[in-house]
């Protein structure tokens, strides 16, 4: 059933001249290396180094939520960072046009940090595959990883720049 899903939703490409592909159960794996290339592409965590990465990836759940779950619901306190492996989501904001996510994309970022409220809703569209990661979990790895925090700042710092540079312009 889950390959039927992904092909549907796009996740897996289906040839309709080859037939389905003949997939073993570890195709539906996430290894800690594909984690950390993922992770490598979260703009929070664009400043650390593989080492730093691979102690993030360690604290990485794989999570596979089913379609129609709400993820996430605004105003609710977030505790935990979503990337998105497989499948499509949408996001919900009041008085705006959803966005649609899909693999790479991912929500939550700032709730590992502040644990504060959602600004927005995420409901599974299809099946979704998740690389989790809570808010407590993080918070140990920080005060176990110093380095960690230091290059965080260093990506948030850069951020708040560029946003008071381009509020200049």
């Amino acid at each position: 059933m889950e390959l039927i899903s992904r092909i549907l939703d796009g996740s897996l490409p289906y040839d309709i001249n080859q037939g389905p592909p003949d997939l073993p159960e570890s195709a539906f794996r996430v290894s800690q290396d594909d984690k950390i290339k993922r992770l490598e592409r979260v703009p929070l965590l664009a400043e650390c180094s593989r080492r730093q990465l691979k102690a993030v990836a360690k604290i990485t759940e794989v999570v596979e939520v089913p379609a129609g779950k709400v993820l996430v619901r605004a105003g609710e306190s977030g505790d935990e960072f979503s990337l998105i492996v497989d499948g499509h989501a949408r996001v919900e904001i009041p008085s705006r046009q959803p966005v649609r996510l899909g693999p790479g994309d991912y929500f939550g970022e700032m709730s590992l940090l502040d644990g504060g409220p959602r600004s927005a809703t995420v409901v599974a569209e299809t099946p979704l595959r998740l690389l989790v990661i809570s808010r407590r979990d993080f918070s140990a790895l920080l005060a176990d990883v110093p380095e960690l925090t230091r290059s965080i700042l260093v990506t948030l710092t850069r951020r708040l720049r560029q946003a008071e540079q381009s509020q200049r312009s």
